[in-house]
């Protein structure tokens, strides 16, 4: 990343977040005469900042939990102390900013005042009397948020000075581009128990004593929860629900372009700067001197940047008699566009379709049935919660709603009936056995809550239990293991100088210019990684999954330097370190800073704030 872009970067980002943050938190219910929860340095850590930290902090953590979370919770994952924390640390820097003389012209402050969205009137100009009026709803006068602006313009200049300081570490860049570009040949094959007559012999006691004592993973059953449930799916009950014919009428019309459709085409085009190139292009391809596709690829684009989609007559203007008039494969044009004149080639007719009331009235009443299902789960959400919170059991709830009682022995393998929802997996997986039921909901729309009454250990499942799955355990690692022994062996002869795979029994595929990046269809997950282990010549045979693989490297090739992608390689490896290590100075930069600033807290200031999310 240039200088001045990363610089821009951290300036106009922190300007032009600042008022989204206040604007969003405002500590409305604040009162009192209490004005700052501390000092850090000469500057003053404001009731309203710490509170605005909070709040964010609160609302990102309520997100990830998908509902709003309680003062309690937020106390109990420690976010007051570490809205703290950060507001300290920003404010440190404001002192030492302060300290070094550092801050911006009121041009600056002005401008983007001037371009914030929330500032301006019905005419989409900047207005000085919605600019007060935004404020004065975030608790804020215009002198405190013109100041929280400068400090935080001020600010973004000694990130920037900081960022911009490092030096992209350009060889580390070459380095890294040249190892992971560098390029390998390789010749290899497939061996499977399909490709050989194998023949086992019965398996003794012995045998299969010795399979299942190794492999006691394969032999023990997962962690197993009894679960009570009680659920609630909009399919249990939609066919239940009156339907209105009138509203499936009214549904119809709105939903017309749908079910009425008229003809349609499937397009491509491409522009072109002018009205004789086009022309020039489209005789070339009456003539045969090149065609439509190659016409893309001439302009360095693929068939998908030119695809349009389909289109009807109309939307096409004046283009559209022309297109619908062409046979399939056809192009036509040059016609007019925004971006300059256009070829077209159609690719397929689309028929016009046309789908009565009648026909889309089964979807329609059941589209109406599960809405109207879904609505009645929402309005029995109170109702169920209350119960549940009276103490009710779920067989009582089962009995007293429309809810349905079930046990199910789940573990990560199930997930069929209920289990077949993620929601009641997560949930089953978290919960604990004796902890309260909870109503949660379903990702179709339904309800569920559960009771986790047992949880059964992990067992080693003994052996006369497991013996049909031992026997075929036993029998599949006996054939993996007399695959390899037998791609081994053709292995050896490559290695004594057979040059072709065919000469023993192999079908080759040859693979070039592969980096550590490739990827290879039906090869092991770590195939590339083996094959850049090997010297040219030599010969591996890898299990993979029952069968074998035999690779042979046959050359190594150093990165082009001189390709334009390994110029990019380096650069974009550069950059990225680059700003790594910025990153990283930055973070031992500002904990320096927070160490020598003197942080004064008022505690009871701190437990004045709390009290307004209590």
């Amino acid at each position: 990343m240039a200088k001045g872009t990363t610089k821009n970067f951290f300036v106009w980002i922190i300007l032009g977040l600042l008022f989204v943050g206040l604007m969003g938190f405002g500590a409305t219910g604040l009162t009192g005469n209490v004005n700052t929860v501390g000092t850090v340095g000469e500057k003053p850590v404001t009731v309203q900042t710490y509170y605005n930290a909070l709040q964010t902090q609160m609302n990102i953590r309520g997100n990830q939990l998908g509902r709003q979370m309680s003062f309690p919770e937020a106390e109990a994952e420690g976010l007051p102390i570490r809205a703290l924390q950060s507001v300290v640390a920003e404010r440190s820097l404001d002192n030492e900013v302060a300290q070094l003389g550092l801050s911006v012209g009121d041009e600056v402050v002005r401008e983007q005042v001037r371009q914030t969205p929330a500032f301006r009137g019905l005419d989409g100009a900047f207005s000085r009397d919605a600019y007060r009026e935004a404020l004065a709803r975030s608790g804020l006068t215009v002198r405190e948020y013109e100041t929280t602006l400068r400090d935080g313009a001020s600010r973004a200049l000694l990130q920037g000075a900081v960022f911009t300081g490092i030096p992209a570490p350009e060889t580390y860049g070459e380095t890294v581009a040249q190892f992971v570009r560098e390029e390998r040949a390789f010749t290899w094959a497939t061996l499977s128990a399909e490709h050989l007559n194998i023949v086992l012999p019965e398996p003794s006691e012995e045998d299969l004593q010795a399979h299942y004592d190794a492999n006691p993973d394969l032999y023990t059953s997962p962690e197993t929860r009894v679960i009570r449930y009680v659920w609630l799916t909009p399919d249990m009950i939609q066919d239940d629900m009156p339907v209105d014919e009138e509203a499936l009428r009214a549904e119809y019309d709105d939903r017309i372009a749908e079910f009425v459709q008229p003809e349609r085409r499937l397009i491509e085009r491409l522009v072109f700067r002018d009205e004789a190139t086009a022309e020039a292009a489209r005789d070339a391809i009456a003539t045969d001197e090149t065609s439509f596709p190659e016409l893309v690829a001439e302009r360095g684009l693929t068939l998908d940047d030119v695809d349009a989609g389909d289109v009807t007559e109309a939307q096409m203007g004046e283009a559209g008699e022309a297109i619908f008039g062409a046979e399939t494969g056809e192009v036509v044009g040059p016609f007019p566009t925004d971006l300059g004149p256009a070829l077209y080639r159609v690719n397929a007719v689309l028929a016009a379709q046309e789908i009565t009331f009648e026909e889309a009235m089964p979807d329609l009443r059941e589209d109406q049935a599960a809405a109207r299902a879904r609505r009645m789960i929402e309005d029995q959400i109170d109702p169920i919660n209350n119960l549940l919170a009276g103490g009710a059991q779920l067989a009582d709830v089962a009995e007293q709603t429309d809810m349905q009682l079930g046990e199910i022995e789940w573990s990560a393998s199930v997930d069929d009936g209920i289990a077949a929802y993620a929601a009641f997996r997560d949930q089953a997986q978290a919960q604990g056995e004796g902890d309260y039921a909870e109503l949660s909901e379903l990702e179709d729309g339904g309800l569920f809550a559960l009771e986790v009454t047992e949880v059964r250990e992990p067992a080693l499942i003994p052996m006369d239990e497991a013996r049909a799955d031992v026997i075929a355990g036993w029998e599949a690692e006996a054939t993996a293991q007399a695959v390899l022994d037998e791609a081994e062996a053709r292995a050896a002869r490559l290695r004594e100088g057979v040059q072709d795979f065919t000469a023993v029994d192999l079908e080759p595929q040859e693979e070039e210019g592969l980096t550590r990046r490739g990827f290879i269809n039906g090869a092991p997950r770590d195939f590339m990684a083996r094959v850049f282990e090997m010297e040219v010549g030599e010969v591996r045979v890898l299990p993979n999954d029952g069968a074998a693989v035999i690779v042979r490297l046959d050359d190594i090739s150093a990165a082009d330097t001189g390709d334009e992608a390994y110029t990019a390689e380096v650069d974009a490896v550069a950059g990225q370190a680059g700003e790594g290590i910025a990153q990283d100075i930055y973070e031992l930069y500002t904990r320096a800073v927070q160490v020598r600033t003197d942080v004064q807290i008022n505690d009871a200031a701190i437990n004045a704030v709390h009290a307004n999310f209590r």
